[in-house]
């Protein structure tokens, strides 16, 4: 039980609820928030998160890029903790429960208001699923060719942001593009320091991440990049929703941000960033609540 609670890597749901938390605030703030709807969207996206855990651990496992030299988290099939079809059985698992939660949170969500959303969205989910499973499984691994970033970007934030206020509310509003953006910089982000501390390893076996492409230096800069941008998508929305000063409550998360890039930048041995992957992490769902409180304030 130890390894396959240690598998499902438990210290990155918050990040993946981080969108689905702020969505929910936006439709709160708007007048339109259920909590049949939040807390289905939470316990989809929690399968979805373990699901991607659990294929990230079997794929690097199968392909080889796991190796005695990774200074990241114990992986429980590299290491013999889970047999591969022990694994293979429960990615089967979370999918199908991602599945079920997914179906039945769009049941609640689109009751009486026809077939078209409904399927459009199941498809969205059918989508998470098979990029959950696709990051380090099949024949063209999407994120051993550096394109995770993108990935996180859209899921952790345009699709959880924008989906989750979809859900709630039935409609769009254009702005929002911008908390969303901010939310899946940062988590991008969180995925940047992973890629940062696993450089070396990285590059050996193969796996062109963004950092194993760019390279050090241009690794950092490129965090940087990120959360600067994501502060920015931030500020830019409020300044154009002529929000109130109470609404900029999330600008007491930057420094912590700040503080990130610093030691991203200034770190001296891998083992340094492991720390820093939870502390960006939790600094994003700070500032997701404070942003949320701002907005319905």
């Amino acid at each position: 039980m130890k390894s396959w609670i240690a598998a499902a890597r438990p210290r990155t749901l918050p990040l993946s609820l981080a969108s689905i938390i702020l969505g929910s605030f936006l439709a709160s703030a708007d007048g339109q928030f259920s909590w049949s709807i939040a807390l289905l969207a939470a316990l989809t996206t929690i399968f979805l998160q373990i699901l991607s855990n659990f294929a990230n651990d079997y794929g690097d496992a199968v392909s080889g890029k796991d190796t005695e030299l990774r200074v990241g988290p114990r992986r429980a099939v590299a290491t013999g903790d889970i047999s591969k079809e022990a694994m293979m059985r429960g990615i089967i698992l979370m999918s199908v429960l991602s599945l079920l939660s997914g179906i039945g949170l769009l049941i609640v969500a689109f009751y009486g208001a026809g077939p078209k959303l409904f399927w459009f969205f199941l498809v969205l989910g059918l989508l998470s699923i098979a990029a959950a499973i696709g990051y380090t499984n099949g024949k063209r691994p999407y994120g051993y060719a550096g394109f995770g970033d993108i990935a996180v970007l859209i899921f952790f934030g345009w699709v959880g942001v924008l989906g989750t206020y979809f859900l709630h509310t039935l409609s769009f509003n254009p702005l929002l593009l911008l908390p969303a953006t901010s939310v899946g910089l940062f988590a991008t982000g969180v995925l940047n320091v992973n890629n940062i501390r696993d450089i070396e390893t990285d590059t050996m076996t193969g796996k062109r991440s963004i950092p194993s492409r760019l390279g050090l230096s241009l690794a950092i800069r490129y965090h940087w990049g990120l959360l600067i941008a994501g502060m920015a998508c931030a500020l830019a929305y409020s300044f154009l929703t002529g929000a109130a000063w109470v609404s900029y409550l999330y600008v007491l998360a930057f420094p912590l941000f700040i503080l990130n890039g610093r030691a991203i930048a200034s770190h001296q041995r891998p083992a340094e960033l492991n720390p820093r992957l939870g502390q960006l992490a939790m600094s994003t769902l700070l500032f997701v609540i404070l942003f949320g409180i701002g907005q319905v304030l």
